[in-house]
């Protein structure tokens, strides 16, 4: 296939296409509260549960990481089929749990498989955005509406096979292993980074956007970038913004059954999470491309304040439907995080170095989920969900206040 069409515009939509394919496979990570239901059965607690979560978004951002390095040294499809392999290998793992050692879960699941998808995530995101310098915010939006819709799509298919008698969860997640490892091989081969002197159209900024924004055109080292205070600002920031979302994915299906919902409805609560947060990524994207990343992080704030502030109300007031709408809030929000990541970082640092840049930014992600971590330890002290829920809150103040000091880098 020819680089540029007959009016010399990139032929490029195809690389999107296949990003958002494999994020929507990739983001079967983030249904960890529909997944784990097959491992009651072995009597683990709720915080050891917890901490293999933990350990997944711990082994994801590592696997961003690795990513980065590895696909300037070899090639985005080099990276691509490693995260295959390891995402294959880390759900066929799982079926061979017993219950006898929940270090294999740790492994599996939490080492492997986090490590595999954050190798993808970064990997597919990278070369997508790379096709897109004059749609961030978009091509960032789409790709994570993507990963976010996975826990609808592939987590309900996965509650459906775990109930079916002929299947059960040992065979739903090789069959998991089988079906996602093969999208990510499959889509690897697609993967190309756009040639040095293949020209794009320029970003179009109106004028309110360029004035708030006014961003540095040089591409930062990561050495570089973690020389910055506003770096380092925008870091905490995203914590406090993704602790937040991340909390409350840990343990949707639990605080859904204990603010009133049935167990089927409770299901379809974390379905409407994904959902939302598939809608934030991709209104935080246009929205960046519109209106600038200032108003955008502001808008995200307010939602992670509302999110958690409703759900408080719903358990003091025992009303489903508060639940609900704070469900939405919580998807949305935590959509709004690795949007503005991106986009964050492809404005202030550059597109050069960008693939690692943005995948020690994920590193946030690490402090984030063990927010989850702490949470399932106070669920567990009090037998509620208050006390973590108004620590949520402080949180998301926490991130606006940091969100007001960050300047111009």
């Amino acid at each position: 296939m020819s680089l540029t069409e007959s009016n010399q515009k990139p032929v490029r939509w195809q690389y999107l296409l296949t990003g958002a394919l494999s994020m929507l496979f990739a983001g079967i990570i983030y249904a960890w509260s529909i997944l784990k239901t097959p491992f009651a059965e072995f009597g683990w607690s709720a915080s050891q549960l917890a901490l293999n979560f933990t350990l997944t978004m711990c082994f994801f951002v590592i696997g961003g990481i690795v990513s980065g390095i590895l696909t300037r040294k070899t090639s985005p499809k080099v990276t691509g089929i490693a995260s295959a392999v390891l995402v294959c290998l880390g759900f066929n793992m799982v079926s061979r749990i017993s219950g006898q050692n929940i270090l294999m879960l740790y492994i599996s699941y939490g080492v492997l498989c986090g490590l595999g998808i954050g190798m993808a995530y970064n990997v597919f995101i990278s070369v997508a955005n790379a096709w897109f310098p004059d749609k961030k915010g978009t091509c960032s939006g789409i790709l994570m509406m993507s990963f976010g819709a996975s826990t609808l799509v592939l987590g309900n298919v996965a509650a459906y096979l775990f109930r079916a008698e002929n299947i059960g969860w040992k065979t739903t997640y090789v069959i998991l292993g089988i079906v996602i490892g093969g999208i990510l091989l499959i889509s690897s081969f697609f993967l190309k980074i756009p040639p040095a002197d293949i020209k794009f159209p320029q970003p179009k900024a109106t004028k309110k956007s360029s004035r708030q924004e006014d961003f540095e055109k040089k591409d930062y080292t990561t050495l570089q970038m973690l020389g910055r205070f506003t770096f380092w600002k925008f870091f905490l920031y995203t914590i406090s913004l993704a602790a937040v979302g991340s909390t409350v994915i840990s343990f949707a299906k639990d605080l859904a059954i204990f603010i009133g919902a049935a167990e089927s409805f409770a299901t379809s609560l974390v379905g409407i999470l994904s959902i939302c947060n598939g809608l934030g990524r991709i209104i935080c994207g246009v929205m960046f491309d519109t209106a600038g990343l200032r108003r955008t992080m502001i808008f995200a704030n307010i939602i992670t304040i509302a999110a958690p502030t409703v759900l408080l109300l719903s358990i003091f007031t025992d009303l489903l439907l508060l639940g609900v709408i704070g469900f939405c809030l919580v998807g949305l929000s935590y959509g709004c995080a690795p949007t503005i990541s991106s986009t964050f970082v492809s404005s202030f640092y550059g597109s050069k170095y960008f693939s690692i840049n943005f995948s020690v930014v994920n590193t946030t992600l690490i402090p984030a989920s063990f927010t989850a971590t702490l949470a399932g330890s106070l669920v567990a002290a009090t037998g509620s969900y208050t006390t973590p829920v108004v620590l949520l809150i402080a949180l998301s103040v926490f991130s606006l206040l940091l969100n007001l000091s960050i300047k111009r880098p």
